[in-house]
């Protein structure tokens, strides 16, 4: 068994690669010609291997999925444009009006609209503390279809009960749906614990150059479709542990038209080769940022799992291989924020994560805005909170910046 980096890193060879070229080629093509035009129509009806259109498949795109596939140790991976219509597209492939979900609720912001939208659509939605399998539990009915949950909850940090969740989910039937954007398949795989399907935002530190945004959702293989009510009898052809990504591919993809594009897709796929060499360096960082932090008299408190004070310390050892490379902070309310973050030189005031660079974000005034006061109340988002996606630069200049930011703000 070849290590996470070599794996990757020649994942394309494994298939051939036009011109001996190491990297799979942009195939910048929507429309695919066929000699003979009974093989065009068994490759739209699954007969036979080949290429139909471009909204559903491409060349380029396919060496990513495959290489996220080896990556998270999974069966099949479909990519889509962002990694928010990941999750939406599959949600609307696999759910139906008056299906129950029960999710999270600690979430990124957009998820969270996205599934009160599902809401006014007939798709019930229970938003708990997934810090607990017994929220979980207690909140599952006859309806229940799907557990949404995030590893890594964004921006507070809490660490779901990814174990504890994924052994109730097994029990009882349900597809488990683990977002990893947070741990990325570096420091965690979902598949042990577990998940049905895994949803990345490649955007994030797979990609990690901040250059092309993607998601993707992954099936792992371990859920039984054959006892999942909402597949379709035209996808219930084939092996069993394929029927639910066909059909997120087929009723999501297609319908919605979400497509990856070719050339995003080979941006990915070069940034994910150095996905280990990133966070190592990253999680080496923010724990280092944190540490300085939590001494600080001018903050109130840190949120990051590689602390010992944090809730969740203990669990994020025991599953994840590093505890990442985002936490948050609240500053003394004393403190002018925006004169803070104006101050930071090295820190880039940016609402994306997962970048080569580390951005600094005031979450209650940006991503979280629409959420309301009282939302963000429940969620623990006080209007001080920072932030931070820490990025590969120098540990020495992080803290230097941050000292700066301080004294400028005095």
């Amino acid at each position: 068994m070849k290590g996470f980096t070599t794996k990757i890193v020649h994942s394309d060879r494994q298939e051939v690669i036009e011109h001996g070229s190491l990297h799979k080629p942009v195939h910048a093509t929507v429309a695919y010609g066929y000699e003979d035009a009974r093989d065009l129509a068994a490759a739209f009806q699954g007969t036979k291997p080949g290429y139909t259109y471009g909204r559903q498949v491409n060349p380029t795109v396919d060496a990513l999925q495959a290489k996220i596939s080896r990556m998270e140790n999974s069966l099949q991976t479909v990519c889509f444009a962002t990694g928010m219509a990941a999750i939406g597209t599959t949600v609307f492939a696999l759910l139906k009006a008056g299906d129950h979900l029960v999710s999270s609720s600690f979430l990124f912001g957009n998820t969270n609209s996205l599934f009160n939208s599902f809401i006014a659509h007939g798709i019930d939605v229970t938003f708990v503390d997934a810090t607990s399998v017994q929220a979980v539990a207690e909140a599952i009915r006859p309806q229940t279809r799907m557990v949404f949950v995030e590893t890594i909850a964004n921006p507070r940090t809490q660490v779901t009960a990814l174990k504890e969740i994924g052994e109730l989910c097994s029990d009882r039937g349900l597809v488990y749906f683990v977002d990893n954007t947070m741990t990325s398949p570096y420091l965690f795989q979902p598949v042990e614990v577990g998940a049905s399907l895994i949803i990345s935002s490649l955007t994030k530190y797979i990609g990690g150059h901040g250059n092309a945004l993607g998601g993707a959702v992954t099936e792992t293989g371990l859920f039984d479709w054959s006892k999942f009510p909402n597949i379709y009898d035209t996808y219930q052809k084939g092996a069993v542990a394929s029927w639910g990504i066909t059909q997120i591919k087929k009723k999501g993809l297609r319908d919605f038209g979400a497509s990856l594009a070719p050339e995003a897709a080979h941006h990915l796929a070069v940034g994910a080769e150095t996905l280990a060499l990133r966070m190592q360096r990253q999680c080496a960082n923010a724990l280092a940022m944190c540490r300085y932090l939590e001494a600080h008299e001018r903050v109130n408190a840190v949120y990051y799992p590689g602390l010992e004070s944090h809730p969740q310390a203990a669990r994020s050892a025991e599953l994840f291989r590093l505890p990442g490379a985002l936490f948050s902070f609240e500053l003394d309310p004393a403190i002018d924020i925006w004169a803070f973050l104006n101050a930071l030189q090295v820190v880039v005031s940016s609402s994306n994560l997962g970048d080569n660079r580390t951005l600094a974000i005031p979450v209650a005034h940006t991503i979280y805005f629409e959420m309301g006061a009282q939302r963000r109340a429940s969620m623990g988002i006080v209007d001080s909170l920072i932030r931070v996606s820490v990025g590969i630069e120098d540990e020495e200049d992080l803290i230097a910046d941050l000292t700066a930011a301080f004294t400028a703000t005095q």
